[in-house]
């Protein structure tokens, strides 16, 4: 009796499987190692987008593939129905890793997931209907996240909004102080919008947003769902200002490439929930603590945040070339502004083996690479820039 197993797939394209909602590029990785993808045909690409920001300590490193090998051994799961030593050490590691003031921890699986959980606690304050949103921002596609989406259009297929969202310029400051008032429960913004192309928002602007949300005594949310977790250069982009919310959001890169986000805020904030307020399956599962564990020692123990900061400068200095006219951005979030639209540079960059992503601005290329980049990465990319037209 032959034991081969037999074929269960007429087709290896998923695209016959699966639901047509995504646009996908005609590559097919079968494994990576480091900054590099290696395709189905051989070919090894440099991965400088990093899977949305996903893959923080890139492919196959190995205190992340060691940590997870050990957790499935030990347990792969249990729910939040038994406290768990382990979860305990991943929610302390990140509340040390925040701004200080914020060592309370909500895990869930996705950055959608952490922000309808936000703005769940927002309004956990009475009388307070109305979140206030920013133009350009994106914070997911579920309902609450898409609610406070700019251009909710695109990403809102439900049959009405669920609160009132009123959004406000990033330019206009004197709006913050009309915007924001006794109605307010929160106001949710991205230090730098990644989906908008990679644009750190002016310092002058979240001093205002804290300001103001403070006076009318409303919650300060960032969403550091791609800009958190080292990308910056610094632990959350909020260090960067000098500013600490009330609640900041984060996941893409929380555990390396397994499905996590959190939501972390005060201790006061914390006390009054109730149980059975916020709940989840999987969030904080034993697998996803190891990761997010894990992740948290590496950036640590590696010098992750100073590499960015080095290796983000020479970026900057040396791929102001070719079609590139300027770099926006902050870290390892950086948006290439081009001469020509940013999906024909993509296409020519694959054509040598390196591997960006667009963004809602059609001119805005997406850096979004590993935070253990190297320099001889940064030099391929700069020198594959120089060879594309202007």
């Amino acid at each position: 009796m032959s034991t081969t197993p037999a074929p269960i797939l007429d087709t290896p394209d998923e695209r016959a499987w699966t639901l047509p909602v995504y646009a996908q590029l005609d590559l097919h990785p079968l494994r990576g190692d480091g900054a590099w993808l290696e395709m189905d045909d051989g070919r090894r690409v440099l991965d400088m987008y990093g899977g949305h920001a996903v893959a923080s300590l890139g492919y196959a490193h190995p205190r992340l593939v060691a940590a997870l090998r050990d957790q499935v051994e030990r347990l792969t799961f249990q729910s939040n129905l038994l406290p768990l030593e382990l979860r305990a050490r991943a929610c302390a590691a990140l509340a040390r890793f925040a701004p200080p003031g914020l060592d309370r921890v909500f895990l869930v699986n996705s950055g959608a997931e952490a922000n309808e959980n936000a703005l769940k606690l927002a309004f956990g304050q009475p009388g307070r209907t109305r979140i206030v949103a920013v133009e350009g921002a994106f914070h997911g596609r579920t309902a609450a996240a898409a609610a406070v989406t700019w251009g909710s259009e695109k990403w809102y297929g439900f049959p009405q909004q669920p609160f009132e969202v009123s959004f406000v310029s990033p330019r206009d400051l004197a709006a913050l102080d009309h915007l924001v008032g006794e109605d307010t429960a929160a106001l949710i913004v991205e230090p730098v919008q990644g989906v908008a192309g990679a644009l750190d928002l002016p310092a002058e602007f979240l001093a205002a947003a804290r300001r103001a949300t403070r006076d009318a005594g409303a919650l300060l949310i960032f969403d550091e769902v791609q800009c958190g977790m080292g990308r910056t250069g610094r632990p959350f982009a909020a260090d960067h200002y000098g500013i600490t919310p009330d609640i900041i959001t984060t996941a893409k890169g929380l555990a390396g490439g397994f499905p996590a986000g959190a939501v972390i805020t005060t201790a006061q904030l914390a006390a009054e929930l109730k149980i059975g307020e916020l709940g989840t399956t999987f969030g904080g599962g034993p697998m996803a603590c190891a990761a997010i564990e894990t992740v948290l020692a590496v950036i640590r123990d590696e010098n992750l945040l100073e590499r960015v900061r080095v290796l983000s400068a020479q970026i900057r200095e040396s791929c102001l070339v070719g079609p590139v006219r300027s770099i926006q951005g902050a870290g390892f979030l950086l948006g290439l502004v081009c001469s020509r639209p940013a999906r024909e540079i993509q296409a020519e960059l694959l054509e040598h083996d390196i591997l960006a992503g667009t963004s809602a601005d059609p001119r805005v290329l997406r850096l979004l690479p590993p935070l253990t980049l190297e320099t001889e990465h940064v030099a391929r990319l700069a020198a594959a820039l120089a060879e594309i037209a202007p």
